[in-house]
């Protein structure tokens, strides 16, 4: 079959398509139609494709630290974050002037007065409320930073144990001591100890109560509740020998000094001195002296943190005030 030809006489080169259904053949200078492929399934682990089908620009990845931080999902304690006290059920416990009434810290009237000023503390929470109720075994109570102790239980008392006398609540040797002082409250039904220990020689200042975590911290050095002790020495002093006990001497046991140390007199080849320590050894006192060459004739125990022994005559015991018991539970952290 002839191709048909233009009119210059020249054949037809354009793509015609067939009678057969051939596909026709690309003009000169015109893009040749291609026939649409599929696109492959985009398959895991493949490059990722943008949206034109290319291969897309690998995104940032963050930098992971090189321990992850730990998450609980623990809960936290009940009262861990609350600042509230609990609360007593209606019409229980006892209205917060009438305890300070009752403890002696003020009249009711001025107890509210207190209350009001902010000055009064329950169980480390200021109050400034009228008419709440607390119990008075378990709260804790301050007035202005000092502790009220307004359990009627609480026994605290001040001896001034004499020259002779032991420090113990019975002796076996039928020996005078200090039980037989207090031998009337322990019938009664009070149960007393003594806080710490004076050598029989030794007078001065006794603590007894039956608060016993009072009289436990009391004791235990780590709380350096000072101790007052005036001495009276053989000789004359040097000058130089406070600053030598304040430095520390070396004792059988270890070390031991003193916080402060004055020279009060000297008469006839004796002299007094007093002295102030938070340790609690047997004979501390006596031994640090004699270590320096002055051994002790007489020793007394005047103070003990906040309490005072004062003019209180030998053998005679005393109960203590409510700032002298505040005291001593600030001294120790109660």
């Amino acid at each position: 079959m002839h191709k048909p030809a233009r009119r210059d006489g020249t054949p037809d080169r354009r793509k015609t398509t067939s009678r057969a259904g051939n596909p026709p053949r690309e003009r000169r200078g015109e893009p040749t139609a291609r026939a649409a492929t599929p696109k492959k399934a985009h398959r895991k682990g493949d490059t990722p494709l943008n949206k034109r089908g290319r291969p897309a620009a690998p995104k940032p990845q963050a930098q992971r630290p090189a321990t992850l931080p730990k998450i609980s999902n623990a809960k936290p304690a009940r009262h861990q974050h609350a600042a509230e006290r609990p609360q007593l059920p209606a019409g229980e416990g006892v209205r917060l002037q009438k305890v300070l009434a009752q403890a002696g810290v003020a009249s009711r009237r001025a107890a509210e007065e207190l209350i009001a000023a902010g000055r009064v503390e329950v169980d480390g929470s200021i109050v400034t409320e009228q008419g709440l109720r607390v119990d008075p075994e378990n709260a804790v109570i301050r007035v202005d930073g000092i502790r009220v102790v307004v359990d009627k239980d609480l026994v605290h008392l001040v001896l001034n144990k004499p020259r002779g006398w032991q420090s113990t609540m019975s002796d076996d040797l039928g020996r005078p001591c200090v039980g037989d002082i207090v031998s009337e409250r322990v019938a009664a039904g009070q149960r007393l100890f003594h806080v710490g220990r004076l050598d029989a020689d030794t007078e001065g200042l006794l603590l007894l109560t039956n608060d016993g975590e009072l009289a436990h911290r009391l004791m235990h050095p780590s709380y350096e509740v000072t101790k007052t002790y005036l001495a009276t020495v053989k000789g004359v002093l040097p000058r130089g020998i406070g600053k030598q006990l304040r430095a520390g001497v070396e004792l059988d046991d270890g070390p031991a000094k003193v916080d402060s140390f004055a020279l009060l007199q000297v008469n006839e080849g004796q002299s007094l001195v007093r002295l102030e320590l938070h340790e609690g050894r047997k004979h501390i006192v006596r031994r640090l002296l004699d270590a320096v060459g002055h051994p002790v004739i007489r020793l007394v125990r005047t103070d003990i943190g906040p309490v005072a022994l004062g003019d209180q005559r030998p053998g005679t015991l005393r109960v203590l005030g409510r700032k002298e018991v505040g005291g001593l539970y600030q001294a120790v952290g109660l």
